[in-house]
């Protein structure tokens, strides 16, 4: 049987649904309420934070305010993996930017955006916190250091 795109949203807001109803009147719960829609949907879409702003009778531009401002949310669907490129001090000194230069290359995107496929998203972060193998690179929850671009197409084929 071929998966119904209608099924899958059906799974979603019913999860959604369940995810709402658990919080029914619990105070302060936007933030978890948006951190397991996201898990849900990948993202916050519009109508998902709309629908939260109904059922917590709150305005949506609330909702939407809390949505923008943690950088822990994301409004547009995002990639499969998600490339985190460093660009702190260390970083930035042993070549930081050329590898973002030549990721970017690669995928043809530039930061915070994803590939058409769905397969990559591109992000740069302040540190990683391994500035011992700077330039330093996470795809997912795996790090890679001591990084030059020529090493990157063979690091992206795993993927």
């Amino acid at each position: 049987m071929v998966p119904d795109g209608n099924n899958d949203a059906n799974i979603k807001a019913k999860a959604l649904a369940e995810v709402l109803e658990r919080y029914a009147g619990t105070e302060g719960a936007l933030i978890p309420i948006l951190q397991e829609a996201q898990d849900i949907y990948g993202y916050l879409p519009g109508e998902v934070m709309r629908e939260i702003a109904r059922k917590l009778k709150i305005p949506f531009s609330r909702v939407y305010g809390v949505a923008t401002f943690y950088t822990q949310f994301h409004l547009k669907p995002r990639g499969r993996n998600i490339i985190r490129i460093c660009q702190g001090t260390a970083c930035h000194v042993r070549g930081g930017a050329r590898l973002l230069e030549a990721l970017s290359g690669a995928l043809g995107i530039g930061k915070n955006e994803t590939t058409a496929d769905g397969r990559f998203t591109l992000e740069t972060v302040a540190c990683l916190g391994s500035c011992g193998l700077a330039p330093v690179m996470m795809i997912n929850e795996e790090t890679y250091g001591r990084l030059t671009p020529e090493k990157l197409p063979a690091i992206l084929a795993r993927y």
